[in-house]
């Protein structure tokens, strides 16, 4: 493919004459693509001239952005006077700004392909939620914009004051003594995630700081129907890798939404601008207990909660390296919490901490024996509910996770995630792990 890429003095004058040559360029790249076979029946040289064009395209949209991030935003948003969760976002854009983002069509088509015969796209939603994340005024409201609650939650919050119940397919949550006791219930997949567990985790939280009865939420997994566990309690196995395969673990609905949607609640509570509101936003503490493991993207959740019990048969992981993805924000928690060469190991090398380990002190607050472990939760729910505790994490939170820091490493996550998910490495081990299961 002969490239006509024209230097960014050159095409980036200004705003208009930048978005025209924009859509051009990428016009152009796409009637190449559409000649070419399904991604996964490409000839190695075809291959190579979808890769030329996409890197000619995205090269471009990385220059385009570098220059217009912030106008971008400002005209999706009307000068940030619209808050637009990530999905909403991207879609605004792909309609304001021809070949920035795919088109909702193009995502479709994508999104009903397995993951080996996908294009790609979402690489390109990377590009621009990294450029509109790594910018503070447009990042900082973005990620305002994911710090409200859904309007699932909202809908719900009248019946849920009332009855104290919330039953999904994904979670069941219920408010007794004034704990919002919240049981990860996917029970024949080992409370594995994909992008029903993440709306319904997202709804719930939301409940439980928008409902006033509620002074601490509790984070348990419930009782498996898996052959191998079954009649017992286990946290989380992870990211569902069976879902990546099919190509059903998106960008926007699963890997930033969990990290800027229902993880950064628990961390930083529910935002409210409402006139006159001046107090800071609603948040309250959060107690996990771990039965059996929590893998992957439940390791990760522990390093979100003020409180963390263990069962002394219970095991973490991190095995995102070995699967070949970023484990959401644990690259940028864990080492705060357990130190550096700890991170490392878990991260980088896959090493498992046990329950009895001296290292798990770093990650877990008390360990105790299995049947003694519905006590342990009781005393620690009730000890963490006092007056002040809301305050005090709320600076300890402030000091250990400064809001601009974890936007600008989410800002790299947004584009490396979006490459990891659609590598080849990636791809191939899903898909053994997809064959092995069903």
């Amino acid at each position: 493919m002969t490239s006509i890429f024209v230097e960014p003095e050159v095409a980036l004058g200004d705003l208009r004459t930048a978005r025209i040559h924009l859509a051009e360029t990428v016009t152009r790249v796409e009637r190449t693509l559409a000649t070419l076979p399904a991604p996964g029946a490409r000839t190695p040289e075809q291959r190579e001239q979808a890769s030329a064009g996409h890197d000619e395209a995205r090269t471009l949209r990385v220059r385009f952005l570098e220059r217009y991030a912030e106008q971008v935003y400002d005209e999706l948003t009307g000068g940030r006077s619209r808050h637009l969760r990530l999905a909403e976002l991207v879609e605004a854009a792909a309609y304001a700004f021809a070949g920035l983002v795919p088109t909702p069509a193009q995502l479709a088509e994508e999104w009903s392909r397995p993951q080996a015969d996908k294009e790609g796209r979402e690489i390109d939603q990377g590009i621009f939620l990294r450029a509109i994340l790594r910018s503070a005024p447009a990042g900082r409201h973005l990620m305002d914009a994911m710090l409200r609650p859904t309007p699932r939650a909202l809908q719900l919050l009248d019946e849920f004051r009332r009855t104290g119940v919330l039953e999904t397919e994904a979670v069941r949550m219920e408010r007794r003594d004034g704990v919002a006791r919240l049981t990860m219930s996917r029970s024949e997949c080992l409370n594995a995630e994909d992008e029903q567990q993440v709306d319904d985790m997202e709804t719930a939280v939301d409940l439980a700081l928008l409902d006033p009865e509620v002074r601490v939420g509790l984070v348990r997994g419930g009782v498996m129907t898996h052959p191998r566990y079954q009649g017992r309690r286990v946290f989380s196995a992870g990211i569902n890798l069976k879902r990546i395969s099919a190509g059903e673990i998106t960008l926007t609905g699963f890997l930033l939404r969990r990290e800027l949607g229902y993880l950064h609640k628990l961390v930083r509570g529910l935002h409210d601008d409402r006139p006159g509101r001046w107090r800071p936003p609603v948040e309250k503490p959060w107690v996990a207990a771990v039965d059996t493991f929590a893998i992957g993207g439940g390791a990760q959740l522990l390093l979100v909660f003020d409180h963390v019990l263990a069962a002394s048969d219970a095991h973490l992981s991190l095995p995102a390296a070995q699967e070949g993805i970023v484990p959401g924000a644990a690259n940028f928690r864990l080492g705060r919490v357990a130190g550096a060469r700890l991170a490392r190991q878990v991260i980088l090398g896959g090493r498992r901490i046990l329950a009895t380990d001296p290292e798990a002190g770093l990650l877990v607050d008390e360990v105790v024996a299995p049947q003694e472990l519905d006590d342990a939760v009781e005393r620690a729910v009730a000890r963490i509910s006092g007056d002040a505790v809301v305050a005090n994490r709320r600076m300890l939170n402030v000091a250990e996770e400064p809001l601009d820091e974890f936007r600008a490493y989410m800002a790299e996550f947004a584009l490396e995630q979006a490459l990891r998910i659609h590598a080849g490495d990636v791809i191939d081990k899903v898909g053994r792990f997809a064959g092995r299961t069903g």
